[in-house]
């Protein structure tokens, strides 16, 4: 019957950008000029004259006179959203009501509470919404858990994780809460969300220790969790202290260890050095960009059915971790 007629996925997925974001070439701009599935044909912005420098700057066909506009356009398939943390889920819920797919900045919400609702909205809506968390899409993520998996470290012992550079520009929305900022959030995100691939278990956090910039925005944060099968870990980030560039991951099992540096942009540089079982390696993986990694994992979800590497049930769950390290801290969740 007519009414039971669906249609195809569309050949090239048709992306619109929701902000000028100095995110967004090397996360979507640059990585759809490569991918055939890909094209970036709109932004909007809150000044309709940065839309227009922005769209110029990048060759992107289209402006649209602002946010609403460009998620209700028919010619467009997918929303990127790298807004300000606290914007994240009203614009997602607005993008996903239109009929478009969304790929959403880390983190994915200001808590878990929205996390919930914007999943919600996804399920109703039947539409593809990712978190980007671009450094689980590259063969070096895979590679670190792959080598968990196999039992080459024994039983795990303990699960470090550190995402830690400077950012001294104070006035940077990263430090404002109104804007759900703050170390945990920008930096953090991907402390924990590493600690929780690498652990193979959602922690309980036992504890964290917070630097502050003011009253409700830390600067640094460190924390300690403990796992179900008895591991334990800790998840550090910085903006601005005195571990000014630590971008590493170190997992102690009871037959050996694993150490990772610069598992977040491995396409700058990478090295996975593993002592096991009376054996040393040293292990480097694909220069390629984290981001074409995900933007082909987001194409083939919305147009191919793929699974997520990164569904909205997880980032529900890492949302509800960095809630309860806040709240180890004693510091006011974000988005409260």
């Amino acid at each position: 019957m007519p009414g039971d007629f669906e249609a195809p996925p569309p050949k090239v997925l048709r992306f619109g950008i929701l902000g000028a974001a100095r995110i967004a070439p090397a996360a979507l701009i640059r990585p759809a000029r490569s991918n055939p599935a890909a094209v970036v044909q709109a932004v909007a912005s809150r000044d309709p004259a940065t839309a227009a420098r922005f769209a110029a700057k990048h060759a992107i066909p289209f402006t649209r006179q602002d946010y609403d506009a460009l998620i209700n356009d028919s010619n467009i398939d997918a929303v990127y959203i790298p807004l300000p943390n606290s914007l994240h889920a009203v614009w997602t819920m607005r993008a996903l009501e239109a009929g478009k797919h969304v790929l959403c900045e880390k983190p994915l919400t200001a808590n878990a509470e929205e996390a919930l609702q914007v999943t919600s909205a996804a399920e109703r809506t039947g539409r593809v919404l990712m978190e980007a968390f671009h450094y689980r899409f590259h063969p070096f993520a895979r590679r670190m858990r792959d080598i968990i998996d196999n039992g080459e470290l024994g039983s795990l012992r303990q699960v470090r994780t550190w995402i830690c550079f400077p950012l001294p520009r104070f006035s940077d929305i990263r430090y404002q809460y109104d804007l759900a900022g703050g170390a945990q959030m920008d930096a953090g995100c991907y402390a924990v969300h590493m600690a929780r691939l690498l652990g193979r278990e959602e922690p309980k956090v036992v504890g964290a220790r917070a630097k502050l910039h003011s009253r409700d925005i830390d600067r640094a944060m460190r924390a300690e969790l403990s796992f179900p099968s008895g591991h334990t870990g800790t998840a550090t980030c910085s903006m601005w202290s005195s571990s000014t560039l630590h971008i590493a991951a170190r997992v102690v099992g009871s037959r050996g260890e694993l150490r990772a540096l610069n598992p977040l942009t491995p396409q700058l540089y990478n090295r996975l050095a593993v002592k096991a079982n009376g054996h040393s390696r040293v292990e480097r993986l694909s220069r390629r960009p984290t981001y074409d990694y995900q933007l082909d994992a987001f194409c083939d979800a919305v147009m191919r059915g793929a699974p997520l590497l990164v569904p909205p049930s997880d980032s529900i769950a890492n949302m509800e971790v960095i809630d309860a390290i806040y709240d180890a801290a004693g510091m006011r969740r974000r988005g409260t």
